[in-house]
């Protein structure tokens, strides 16, 4: 899928909002984080990254498009707080009480860890697995990595090995 051009103006707004949690939470703080680099190049179902060592945030343009006001809202705020999260306590769990901590009472936004968008415009294909259970959809990289013998994938609920094909109950 090509990359879609974003108009100026969501990218603007984007910035905005970045700008805006970000003396936020350096007034809050009584620090002085410099503004990320940011990336429209996410792609997948992520909403958007943040790649600590490089202070920079990846967001994907096509679910930007798609949800302007709940991305700016929502995304930009999530993907800051993970870096000044690790700024400020190093490496801890992602979405642990240090994040939740940043993204509620300095940034003033709920912590949810995933977005709820929809995701047909973005989802690549899926291939059918089974296990005892249930069936399973796996990315086209997780089948291709079966197929090399690279890896394998059990079941969650039944601890079973993951098969191609459909799933027809006994």
């Amino acid at each position: 899928m090509k990359t879609p051009r974003l108009p100026i103006a969501l990218q603007q707004a984007v910035m905005r909002s970045l700008r805006y949690s970000l003396d936020l939470a350096n007034q809050t703080l009584e620090s002085d984080f410099p503004e990320p680099k940011l990336v429209y190049q996410q792609r997948g179902t992520a909403a958007g990254t943040a790649w600590l060592e490089k202070w920079e945030i990846r967001l994907n343009p096509v679910l930007l498009l798609e949800n302007q006001q709940a991305f700016i809202d929502e995304v930009v705020p999530h993907e800051l707080a993970h870096l000044l999260v690790w700024k400020k306590f190093g490496r801890v769990a992602p979405h642990g009480k240090e994040w939740k901590w940043m993204m509620e009472s300095i940034l003033g936004v709920p912590a949810q860890r995933t977005h709820r968008f929809e995701l047909g415009s973005v989802r690549s294909r899926a291939f059918s697995y089974r296990c005892q259970c249930q069936q399973h959809q796996l990315t086209v990289r997780r089948h291709n990595r079966v197929i090399r013998g690279e890896s394998e994938y059990r079941c969650v609920h039944c601890g079973c090995l993951l098969k191609p094909g459909e799933y027809s109950p006994s």
